[in-house]
């Protein structure tokens, strides 16, 4: 009889030591996982301030600059106290991506694009979604795309989706990519369901600034990357990508806008060999 109660007795303190360490050591682990939202901006003051509204429900909101010369950090300083807002001198996306992932605080880092909103079921499932028991490391955001105040339908964009919403201690941009910036260390994404907004460049003229920029920085990476300029390259990839836009993406379906974005898919890469002559010949 002493046996058994002796091993009644131990049963019982293993039991009240399990509930013990779950109840004052486990603390954190139950708490809900918090969201650091990051964006890197520059010259954004019409969109920014939509931008911010549409991560309030972030634990934490993280904005650096380029150092704007409109009217961005005053809206930012005046209308969201709450933003931490940093400030440094843009070389590429992929630095500038990962200094502001530096300094977020929490676990989850939701990369938003100032031209990108979150929209309420969004939201919704992007909460559910981290307070799983078992989650992905990372999540694809599909995307609708607006392009001069239209949705476009096709043109490439019927399965357009990036990575947005990932853990900070398991990923971080890849640094060999100046420009469509990869995460590096992600194994088998999980993609939500619900979209996010993008809308693109409200005129011709912006997105055509956009196209130059970014040729620019592409040119940087094939200079680097040992590529030399060879105009039959540089006549072959225009036109393929017009043909693969225009064409293959079904960019036809979507009338003017479709042209117009399959004519400057094919001015990217030329832009990006005349900068390669000119820069680096």
């Amino acid at each position: 009889m002493l046996f058994i109660y002796l091993i009644n007795r131990t049963n019982d303190c293993l039991t009240f030591a399990f509930i013990f360490h779950l109840t004052f050591y486990n603390v954190k682990g139950m708490e809900d996982p918090k969201i650091s939202a990051l964006l890197i901006v520059f010259n954004e003051e019409k969109n920014i301030e939509e931008a911010l509204n549409s991560v309030e429900f972030a634990d934490e909101i993280i904005v650096l600059d380029s150092f704007s010369t409109d009217k961005t950090v005053d809206i930012i300083k005046n209308k969201y106290p709450k933003v931490n807002l940093y400030q440094n001198k843009f070389e590429d996306f992929t630095k500038q991506r990962n200094l502001c992932i530096s300094y977020a605080k929490n676990d989850w880092i939701l990369f938003l694009d100032a031209d990108e909103r979150i929209t309420p079921k969004l939201r919704s499932e992007i909460l559910k979604e981290i307070k799983k028991p078992i989650t992905q490391n990372a999540y694809f955001f599909k995307r609708k795309f607006f392009f001069m105040g239209e949705k476009v339908n096709y043109s490439g964009t019927q399965n357009d989706k990036n990575i947005r919403l990932f853990k900070k201690e398991v990923a971080h941009y890849d640094e060999n990519k100046r420009v469509h910036e990869g995460l590096s260390n992600v194994d088998n994404p999980g993609t939500l369901q619900n979209y996010l907004l993008h809308f693109s460049f409200d005129s011709y003229d912006a997105y055509y600034k956009k196209v130059i920029h970014y040729s620019k920085l592409k040119a940087k990476d094939l200079h680097e990357k040992g590529v030399h300029y060879k105009m039959v390259k540089q006549l072959s990839k225009s036109a393929f990508n017009f043909f693969k836009m225009y064409f293959l993406k079904l960019g036809i379906l979507d009338g003017k806008k479709g042209l117009i974005l399959s004519y400057l898919s094919a001015l990217s890469s030329f832009k990006t060999y005349e900068f390669l002559k000119e820069e680096y010949a």
